[in-house]
């Protein structure tokens, strides 16, 4: 018993030294919470980053502005690529056989432990001298983006022949532009191993432009190398291995480790000798297929453009509608859809949008990455459990980060992050006061981190937060605040908004997949559904799965270099080639297709030069141009855009003279825009209508029907006019046939003799000047078929008539409604120009110039599309000058294009010169 006594008190003493252990934990836990929530982490936990002083990329939300060189005269050229002449140059004409006998003499050497370390300015400066002497140099990059929002080069590996130099780009990164004259001399080639990300890095940076670039990987791609990474080859070609997980470790610590070193050199120090031994093979291959029918084929020249079409790179900040947006649907997506994604509470996903778009702003204001600040699986699980209270919300977090794969290297971080610490009040009140709007966070929390008396340090990375006023959250609340007074531009915001979500593009357009030959040359970049066709039909083999792609089992037709164009053998990036919006966009046709529809089958290939990604705001600024060019055209040609007004043809009266008749229509006559809009009001609001505005709009459609009184049959026929079979089978599926009954719909009406009179007479067609000084073309009809109802007169400066949508047409029925132009003008830019007419419209006589004739049933054209004007246009057009008239008329239009909207993200190889 004695025994048996002893070990329960021993019990008993081990139970209680746990709790009090446990107790006293809590207690620090708490009181450590306590004194990080009322002062933020920086103050005591500095960033190498903060001693920047030259920092061109901030956490803003404002773009990046590239570099302006002093001798350039464009308002623009911050926002264009300062360097593009001379890379464009170089892609052209570059020196092949220079390139070639450049890396022949190079030699493979063992790496010694002697290197250079450069961290002072007068050393950067030496450099810059030593490299500027050089005919080539081997250059590598380090990131660090775990304690940086956008992240930052952290070291700089450059390799010579004689020398390896690494930069402390920590300590330099105010004097770092000094490499720019060197890395931007089209002399002095530079070798990069998958240099995309780094000549973009180097902008973000230093504003360091690459001209002449070598990229390895890009010369593993046209070789059709198994692999193409720098482990291979640095395996394959110098028997060296490395250890691919140092690229992960902390390239801000000081010293680096002897292992930092070694990697870092490596990676550098051999490049310019596998260079050497690529371009041997590219040279070699070219000789072997001399003798062969495509020896035309240049291996080591396309290996050479490639790269350096990476050069024309611009880099840019992602700026999305709101922020964390896209965090939270890839949360849905990834996170949430295993767990029943789709039924997922409304609450939850609210809370996920709120998390996400905290840890968004903080991340700016403390420039951390979002990993550092809150893991998706945090958010996931606080979202989950709803945790509200301090303790509960930080438990959670560890807990969910415990969960992470431990061999990934971010499960060492700290969790819960710093940044929760000394912000958990602020996340507490987030959770807890979910009916408060989403749009006050910013405005909110932003005075608290950075105002006159905020928590957090401000820095050159957050001050452009504050001081900026055109953050899109905080324009949101003044717009509320506002109240009435802004209800109007709240309107068009949220009908834009609107827009966007109905009609951009719903998932990339871009998929970027590549179909070889059968001889490994790239052929083009693609979407999914066409390697899908050929591997579908056995007609090609799959030869990588991310990004897919296909080599070709046959020989293709063509070749992209027969056609002296790289544009196709590029891969392009789901963003707005204007400003770089990338959450939506929607396909613009430079060319308008009412034109390039008409065009020869020879010239309509590689119709996807002309085809970019706008977003709804750039859309709406080249669809302005456009309109406005068109009707230029239609000046400069004497070809009218439009149809300005139409008359039904049984009623119209007989009229001996052609002169007579003509004015006779423009009496009688009605736009058919304004006709369509009458009738369309009146159908589905009459019965609601003054008096006085009913009898406005059904005077305007009898206006059509000679000035006799019409019927609700009247009504419905109207209605089609000039409507293209798809819109006329959209507006039957409504019902609007029997929504309202004649008696309903108009009052004291009657029925008409269904008897008509038919107009026959000889055709003539005249020019005369309209009572403005324009040229007018008039056409008489002539020969009526049974099923024809209306004739028609243009007028070469006719308003622009569009196809405006339900709500637009209905709303157009009262005075007191007025829709706002830009709504209007956003609508339109969707539609087509090309319509397709009614089968009433089969008989229509269009004007002619020249002598050109209109094929009487053409189901693409339409009195309220631009059809018969582009038609007109191309076949005289073709009739003057031929194919290269055409192909001029398309530069017109690029030129017309990038005048309107300056894009600065188009892929490599466009060109308004392109044919």
């Amino acid at each position: 018993m004695e025994y048996k006594d002893k070990v329960r008190i021993a019990v008993a003493v081990a139970s209680l030294a746990a709790i009090s252990i446990f107790f006293t934990r809590q207690y620090r836990r708490r009181g450590k919470q306590k004194c990080l929530t009322s002062k933020c982490y920086l103050h005591s936990d500095s960033k190498p980053q903060f001693a920047f002083k030259r920092v061109l990329a901030d956490n803003s939300f404002s773009q990046f502005k590239h570099l302006k060189l002093p001798n350039s005269n464009n308002e623009m050229s911050s926002n264009l690529h300062p360097y593009e002449r001379e890379i464009t140059a170089f892609i052209e004409n570059p020196r092949v056989e220079f390139e070639f006998d450049m890396y022949s003499s190079i030699d493979l050497k063992e790496m010694n432990d002697v290197y250079v370390w450069v961290e002072t300015e007068s050393q950067l400066k030496e450099l810059a001298d030593a490299l500027s002497k050089e005919r080539f140099f081997a250059v590598d990059t380090e990131q660090h983006s775990l304690r940086c929002f956008l992240g930052f080069t952290a070291l700089i590996q450059i390799s010579t022949q004689k020398e390896d130099y690494l930069l402390d780009t920590i300590a330099l990164h105010d004097a770092m532009a000094i490499l720019n004259p060197v890395f931007a001399e089209p002399n002095i080639c530079k070798v990069f191993h998958g240099a995309d990300n780094d000549v973009l890095w180097l902008q973000r940076d230093f504003h360091i432009y690459v001209v002449n670039l070598f990229d390895t990987a890009k010369a593993c791609e046209v070789l059709s190398k198994p692999q193409k990474s720098l482990a291979y080859l640095l395996e394959t070609y110098c028997g060296v291995a490395t250890n691919k997980l140092l690229q992960r470790e902390d390239w801000r610590q000081r010293p680096l480790s002897v292992e930092m070193l070694h990697y870092a050199r490596t990676d550098a120090h051999y490049l310019l000798y596998i260079a050497g031994c690529l371009i041997a093979e590219l040279k070699q291959q070219d000789n072997d297929n001399s003798t062969h029918p495509d020896g035309k084929l240049h291996l080591t020249l396309e290996a050479i453009r490639r790269s350096n079409m990476t050069c024309l790179q611009l880099y840019t900040k992602e700026v999305e509608d709101f922020p964390g947006e896209s965090a939270a649907s890839s949360i849905f997506s990834r996170h949430l859809n295993g767990q029943g994604g789709s039924s997922v509470s409304c609450e939850i996903q609210d809370l996920v949008r709120r998390l996400c778009t905290w840890r968004e702003l903080m991340a700016r204001v403390h420039d951390e990455s979002l990993r550092f600040v809150l893991s998706d699986q945090a958010i996931v699980s606080i979202a989950d459990k709803f945790a509200t209270e301090p303790t509960e919300i930080c438990d959670t977090i560890a807990q969910a980060d415990v969960n992470v794969d431990p061999m990934n290297l971010n499960s060492a971080l700290p969790s819960p992050s710093p940044v929760v610490y000394s912000h958990l009040d602020d996340l507490c009140c987030l959770i807890q006061e979910s009916k408060s709007d989403i749009d006050n966070i910013f405005s909110v929390l932003l005075q608290k981190c950075l105002g006159t008396n905020g928590s957090c340090p401000l820095s050159v990375y957050n001050y452009a937060l504050l001081v900026n006023c055109d953050m899109r959250p905080t324009n949101r609340s003044v717009l509320k605040r506002n109240g009435v007074k802004n209800s109007r531009q709240v309107a068009r915001k949220a009908s834009r908004e609107l827009f966007v979500q109905k009609f951009s593009c719903k998932s990339p357009v871009y998929h970027n997949c590549r179909i070889y030959a059968n001889d490994g040359r790239l052929l083009c970049y693609c979407d999914k559904r066409k390697l899908e066709w050929y591997l579908n039909r056995e007609l090609a083999k799959l030869v990588d799965d991310n990004p897919p792609a296909i080599m070709l089992l046959f020989e293709p037709k063509g070749r992209p270099e027969d056609e002296d164009n790289d544009f196709y053998i590029q891969s392009k990036k789901n963003i707005c080639v204007s400003c770089g919006e990338g959450n939506h966009y929607l396909r613009y046709r430079i060319i308008p297709s009412c034109y390039r529809m008409h065009f020869p089958e020879h010239l309509k290939s590689h119709r996807s030069h002309d085809i970019v990604l706008l977003c709804v705001d750039c859309h709406e600024i080249a669809h302005a141009a456009a309109e406005k060019h068109k009707k230029e055209v239609a000046a400069e040609f004497g070809i009218p855009l439009f149809v300005r007004k139409v008359v039904d043809s049984r009623e119209a009266p007989v009229i001996p003279g052609p002169t007579s008749s003509v004015i006779n229509a423009e009496e009688a006559g009605v736009s058919p825009l304004q006709l369509r809009t009458a009738a369309m009001a009146l159908l589905r609001h009459g019965p609601r209508m003054p008096p006085r505005r009913r009898e406005e709009l059904t005077q305007i459609v009898a206006q059509y029907y000679g000035g006799r009184e019409i019927t609700e049959e009247d009504l419905k026929r109207a209605l089609l006019v000039g409507m293209s079979p798809h819109e006329r089978r959209r507006y039957e599926k409504k019902g609007l046939s029997s929504k309202y009954s004649p008696r309903d719909i108009l009052p004291n009406n009657k029925k008409i003799h269904d008897s008509v009179t038919i107009v026959q007479s000889s055709i003539d067609t005249s020019e005369v000047d309209s009572p403005d000084g324009s040229r007018t073309t008039e056409a008489e009809p002539t020969g009526v078929q049974d099923d024809k109802d209306y004739v028609a007169v243009t007028d070469s400066d006719s308003s622009v008539c569009s196809n405006l949508q339900v709500a637009a047409v209905s709303a157009t029925a009262y005075k007191d409604t007025n829709l706002d132009e830009s709504e209007i003008s956003a609508i339109n830019t969707c539609e087509n120009c090309e319509r397709s007419p009614p089968k009433e419209a089969v008989g229509i006589n269009y004007p002619r110039h020249e002598g050109s004739a209109l094929p009487a049933n053409n189901s693409k054209l339409s009195l309220l599309g631009h059809g018969p004007h582009g038609k007109q246009v191309v076949e005289h057009i073709l009739q003057e000058y031929g194919d290269d008239g055409i192909h001029q008329f398309c530069q017109r239009w690029r030129q017309v294009f990038v005048e309107a909207v300056h894009p600065r993200f188009l892929p490599a190889g466009w060109d308004v010169r392109h044919r």
